[in-house]
């Protein structure tokens, strides 16, 4: 029995039910060793839990569980079961939510219906998604028959490859092909209306054009609405008592009921050292200067539906779009000269593509009049469109026999409503200006011919973001991953995730099993170049990560800093050694790691070469990986303008980015990067890093400090 005697009684009778939930998973599952490390998660996770006060009270406690759990702790079964197990006793529900596909389809595929056949109560789970990854019914069918419509406003206005008359109907015969496919799979109840179980995946433009999205859908006004393959999909999320979703899921759906209320509900964020990083995502706003053509169906759209339905459009749209698109088309004028003063000019007399960020978050004068306008106009026509709607969805509700005409109608004007929105947004963003400066900035980019003048603004401190939006709904949770501390400590995930200085915020480190000194070694490789100094350091790592690879008998990972980095090392293979590389980019993931563990499998090497993302969740056990390179300690580009806006804000106080934000995302992007080599308690793997500054500056010993206990050696190249 464990001790809860801290807990009040009623709250320690939960907590022990929870337990002996897990214990008995744990103790039914064959081949099953006990982890000492698991059970102590499992009781932290069941003695936050039971703390938790959920629904209606008056002054409800609050208790999180921030864990970092070393890989092979097992942590889903720890938290799953004892989460579920507390949830089904205090009858309420459990989100799960991940940072990844992969970890979300292991929890539907492999751990819950594990976990449903071993606990004592039964459970339903199911997997929440975005309404974008359903079909809307009714788009459908008013496509079907006439391939991508003449009135088809969603995305016929962005810009794409000069085509042929011949490839351009080529396209309009796959669309059309594609959606009499999916029209039919619906009637006969061979699909779901699920994006992600069709066989193969639609092009993005087409499947936009009838994806179910909020801003085009009458809801229970709309005659497909029995039918509707997002709603059935909400049925059975409200009859789950688990459901699995994702951190942009859940942070987007904040107050829009998609998802159980947070203080209602316990929830696990699994991976959750993501969550500073979506926020910043979620909260971040940009406008598009360059493709305004959708500008001009607005006033035409809108005049059609209040016709067809002898309604009475309130503002002079017509004037008032003339004027947001004459704003629009002025600031994207001033914002190119200014990108282009900062970028330069390039071989044909224009400026360079780049990213000017404004200082101190303060936006130029020349662009406060025409931002200032665009925010007003766009309001207004904001607000114009939506009554219009809120119209649209009256009829609808009191003429049943209009219901599909009104459903088609809201649908076209629900697809212009996002892009108002986020000129609101945008425009508001960029007139703010507090004690706290946000990061604001413009970007032009060229593709295909076309260039492309966007606009951002967004906060810079994820933490005040969570805090107000996120933790202010929450009432129990949990947030886990391999990855949460820093140079050994949490100080900065708790930062980031405004979570610092909160008396309901537990925080607890379980050590992996692996017994790392005995398992593997880290060796530090010493260049004569500076790391600082970035061509020369590059020739000598790859020289000497050349030497190396001849020695790989079996898997080797290679994790470069940079794309420019991973090129050099790719341009300097020799020609014996070509066939045993495999490049990130050459080829989708899931083929580069099947072809590296059938060559593995038949006895030959095989070196993959990644970036951040193969530094990350990618699991090669055994032979697959025995040795890990690092090129460089991965310190993020300083380019980011988020990054910039921040570390400026920082210094512009008398702090210090360098300890407070770079040193310490450094640690944990190598803590991850490391944590690749070992992987169970059989394996037996090397990692060598080529920086020297691990080993010989004081902020590297820091990292180093912060990294599992593995045999350390150093090397000096040519040495």
């Amino acid at each position: 029995m464990s001790d809860f005697s801290s807990l009040p009684p009623a709250s320690a009778a939960l907590a022990q039910h929870a337990l002996h939930a897990f214990e008995t998973v744990v103790g039914s599952t064959s081949g099953f060793r006990r982890r000492p490390g698991q059970h102590q998660m499992a009781e932290t996770v069941a003695a936050t839990l039971a703390q938790a006060d959920i629904g209606e009270h008056p002054n409800p406690t609050k208790a999180i569980a921030v864990i970092q759990a070393g890989t092979g702790v097992g942590k889903s079964a720890a938290y799953a079961s004892t989460a579920i197990a507390m949830a089904l006793e205090r009858k309420t529900r459990v989100i799960i939510s991940t940072a990844t596909v992969a970890l979300q389809e292991q929890l539907m595929t492999k751990d819950l219906p594990a976990l449903a056949r071993s606990m004592d109560q039964p459970f339903a789970y199911a997997l929440a998604k975005g309404r974008g990854r359903y079909v809307c019914k009714v788009k459908l069918e008013r496509l079907v028959g006439s391939g991508a419509a003449e009135d088809d406003m969603f995305d016929d206005d962005m810009p794409q490859p000069k085509v042929s008359a011949l490839s351009q109907e080529a396209i309009e015969e796959r669309r059309q092909s594609l959606y009499e496919s999916m029209a039919h799979k619906l009637a006969v109840v061979s699909w779901d209306g699920d994006r992600d179980t069709l066989p193969d995946t639609p092009d993005p433009r087409d499947w936009s054009a009838v994806a179910a999205e909020r801003h085009t859908c009458t809801a229970r006004h709309c005659p497909r609405y029995k039918e509707c393959s997002y709603y059935n999909a909400r049925t059975k999320l409200a009859e789950a008592n688990v459901i699995v979703a994702n951190h942009d899921l859940v942070l987007a759906s904040l107050g829009m009921k998609t998802l159980p209320d947070l203080d209602n509900c316990l929830v696990v964020f699994d991976e959750g050292h993501h969550l500073p990083a979506v926020a910043l995502d979620q909260f971040s706003n940009a406008m598009d200067l360059s493709n305004l053509r959708w500008l001009d169906k607005l006033p035409k759209a809108m005049n059609e539906v209040a016709g067809k339905l002898a309604l009475h459009v309130g503002e002079d749209v017509q004037t008032v779009t003339s004027q947001l698109k004459g704003a629009l088309t002025t600031l994207a004028r001033i914002a190119m000269d200014l990108v282009w003063a900062h970028t330069g000019q390039n071989a044909r007399g224009e400026g360079n593509d780049g990213t000017l960020r404004f200082a101190n978050g303060v936006l130029p004068d020349a662009l406060h009049e025409p931002v200032t306008q665009i925010h007003a106009q766009a309001n207004g026509l904001s607000k114009a469109l939506e009554a219009l709607g809120v119209e649209v969805k009256a009829i609808a509700k009191d003429d049943p026999s209009q219901a599909v005409l009104c459903a088609q109608l809201y649908a076209q004007l629900g697809g212009l409503a996002p892009r108002l929105g986020s000129l609101v947004s945008t425009a508001q963003l960029l007139l703010e200006h507090g004690e706290q400066p946000l990061a604001k900035w413009l970007q032009a980019e060229s593709e295909n011919g076309y260039l492309t003048m966007t606009a951002h603004a967004c906060p810079i401190v994820p933490g005040d973001l969570l805090r107000q939006f996120l933790w202010s709904q929450v009432r129990g949770a949990i947030v886990t991953s391999a990855s949460l501390t820093s140079c050994g400590s949490f100080d900065y995930f708790l930062k980031e995730a405004g979570l610092s200085n909160k008396p309901y915020v537990t925080a607890l480190e379980v050590a992996s099993p692996f017994n790392y000194s005995a398992q593997g070694s880290l060796t530090v490789v010493h260049t004569q170049a500076d790391p600082k100094h970035a061509d020369a350091y590059t020739a000598e790592m790859v020289r000497a990560l050349m030497d190396d690879i001849e020695q790989v008998k079996r898997g080797a990972l290679v994790l470069f800093t940079s794309r420019a980095q991973m090129r050099a090392a790719t341009d300097a293979l020799p020609g014996h050694l070509m066939d045993m590389v495999l490049v990130q980019g050459t080829q989708s993931r899931t083929r580069l790691l099947t072809a590296h563990a059938e060559r593995v499998e038949s006895g030959l090497p095989s070196v993959l070469f990644g970036l951040q993302s193969f530094g990350e969740g990618l699991d090669l056990p055994g032979a697959l990986c025995e040795t890990v390179f690092i090129a460089k300690l991965p310190f993020a580009p300083p380019s980011d303008p988020v990054d910039e806006a921040r570390a400026e804000w920082l210094r512009s106080v008398g702090r210090d980015p360098f300890n407070e934000l770079v040193l310490p995302a450094t640690g944990v992007k190598l803590l991850q990067w490391t944590g690749r080599a070992i992987r169970t308690e059989e394996d037996r793997a090397q990692v060598i890093c080529y920086d020297k500054r691990l080993t010989q500056t004081s902020y590297g010993k820091r990292m180093l400090a912060g990294l599992p206990a593995y045999k350390l050696g150093t090397r000096v190249v040519g040495g």
